[in-house]
């Protein structure tokens, strides 16, 4: 079920009124039903994988938690294999078959593996991860393995999350599940902000933008330098608020119900380095990372001094690269970020020093700039349709840009981003500039990751004149086609 839908219109409220009229004994299986419900609104029978990683895990936090010693470890290993064998098949196969196909062609050998007809699970990276942390934590001794195993089922599939995250923790969400939430008109009215907000996001912004930019990159040979830059950074924006508006509505709708999950954005394009860029983005993601992957191959290789790091860095960033998309883009992709990374990280000391000499607005200026710009272009990889096709658009970045003065290549320009319609393209260029503009300038205003709580502590007047602003807009300027959400196929 798409949050940006009439059914979810329908659902939430239902959902939520009844939680609140149940006794809490029986919550855990009304969201539990809800969630199920949720899920098995796009394909019914992948529930049936949900389910039985479900059992592996519930059975596996128990069993390691009995157990000491090497079978302690060897609990842990099975489960992990487990859940990653079931994300491999399901995600990598074809890739795996096609590169292996690949290499049979290039050497000559008389074989040929056989592609699947299998669909990725939605959101099955999501809950993946998020099942390995509670077998992960419950190992490492920081939480006590669920005994109630419906509870456990619904921190795996809690409807708001479960499809495309954030990713949490069991420390944080199993003892919610626990507690007697009451009603809190604070908490119903500080969620609703947080989902409106996340609606405008989605289908005033993410969504218009998302115009211009599905022209340009379904046939980027088509376009120039200028259009093809208009449509790499509309899709950083694009790709930013359609995934933190999917964030706020989830966090919204937990929120009406008393629960709190952990913030997945906080102000990204604001970064002055592209490691802290990577501390705002998708949080829950990289915290995991940081957690499970950098940490125990940082500590292994600790011998190797920078080297280490650097390795581990390359390493942790190239998966989560590879976690977004069976194809070699994503790799490159997370290579990309790696590689930003760990040049920070050597060059910490000499940046420093030659930006201490430099004006503090000139150096926070500076410092925003190449950071978004390395940022907006590596995206370039995240939205190409093949590994040619972002080449491609690289190559040709500075091509046409000696036009501009021209009033004839600016009419053919805006025609083109149009899809040969000069008063559409017009409109969606200069209407998608001027939502960038708001929604930043909301962002450095505030300073916080929800824009809405700028008029928090306003007059009522003001208050509720920025929330129907909100709505109008959205009924006004949004794009209603049921759009997924970007990360829906992750």
């Amino acid at each position: 079920m798409l949050f940006n839908s009439f059914e979810f219109l329908l659902f939430f409220p239902f959902v939520t009124i009844l939680y609140f009229l149940l006794p809490h004994k029986f919550r855990w299986f009304h969201l539990l039903a809800a969630s199920c419900y949720f899920y098995m609104a796009f394909v019914p029978v992948y529930i049936l994988i949900l389910a039985g990683t479900i059992v592996i895990d519930y059975i596996a936090g128990i069993v390691i938690e009995n157990s000491e010693g090497k079978k302690r470890k060897m609990f842990l290993v099975l489960s992990i294999i487990s859940n990653v064998g079931i994300l491999s098949f399901f995600k990598y196969y074809n890739f795996f078959t096609d590169n292996v196909n690949f290499f049979f062609n290039a050497a000559h050998i008389h074989a040929h593996a056989t592609f699947l007809d299998i669909v990725l699970p939605i959101g099955l990276s999501f809950h993946t991860f998020q099942a390995m942390s509670y077998t992960i934590e419950v190992y490492r001794g920081n939480q006590k393995a669920e005994r109630h195993f419906g509870v456990y089922a619904l921190y795996v599939m809690f409807y708001p999350q479960l499809v495309a995250g954030p990713i949490e923790r069991p420390q944080n969400m199993l003892h919610q599940f626990h507690e007697k939430h009451h009603f809190n008109f604070e908490d119903l009215t500080e969620g609703l902000k947080m989902m409106l907000w996340g609606f405008f996001k989605k289908t005033v912004i993410a969504d218009r933008l998302s115009i211009i930019v599905n022209n340009v990159y379904a046939a980027p040979e088509k376009f120039d330098g200028v259009s093809l830059t208009i449509a790499v950074i509309f899709f950083s924006f694009q790709l930013f608020c359609d995934f933190s508006a999917y964030s706020d509505i989830a966090l919204g709708a937990a929120r009406v119900m008393g629960y709190k999950l952990m913030i997945n954005f906080n102000r990204p394009f604001s970064s002055k380095s592209i490691s802290e860029f990577w501390r705002r983005w998708h949080i829950s993601l990289t915290t995991w990372f940081n957690d499970y992957v950098f940490g125990p191959a940082n500590i292994s290789m600790r011998n190797w001094g920078k080297r280490g790091v650097a390795v581990a860095l390359i390493l942790t960033f190239s998966l989560s690269g590879f976690w977004h998309g069976a194809a070699w883009k994503f790799a490159v992709y997370g290579l990309i970020q790696g590689i930003g990374v760990v040049y920070e990280f050597y060059t910490k000391k000499q940046r420093k020093k030659i930006f201490s000499k430099l004006p503090l607005w000139l150096n926070t200026a500076l410092s925003k700039f190449f950071t978004l710009s390395y940022i907006i272009f590596s995206f370039i990889f995240f939205r190409a349709a093949t590994f040619h096709d972002a080449l491609y658009i690289f190559a040709h970045l500075g091509t046409g840009w000696g036009k501009l003065m021209s009033v004839t290549y600016i009419k053919h320009t805006l025609t083109a981003l149009g899809d040969n319609d000069f008063i559409l393209g017009t409109f969606n260029v200069i209407f998608g500039l001027l939502l960038i503009l708001f929604l930043e300038t909301m962002h450095h205003i505030n300073r916080n990751n929800v824009a809405i709580e700028l008029f928090k502590n306003k007059t009522r007047v003001a208050r509720w004149s920025f929330l129907y602003f909100l709505i109008i807009s959205i009924f006004v300027f949004g794009v209603f086609k049921h759009n997924e959400f970007i990360y829906f196929q992750f």
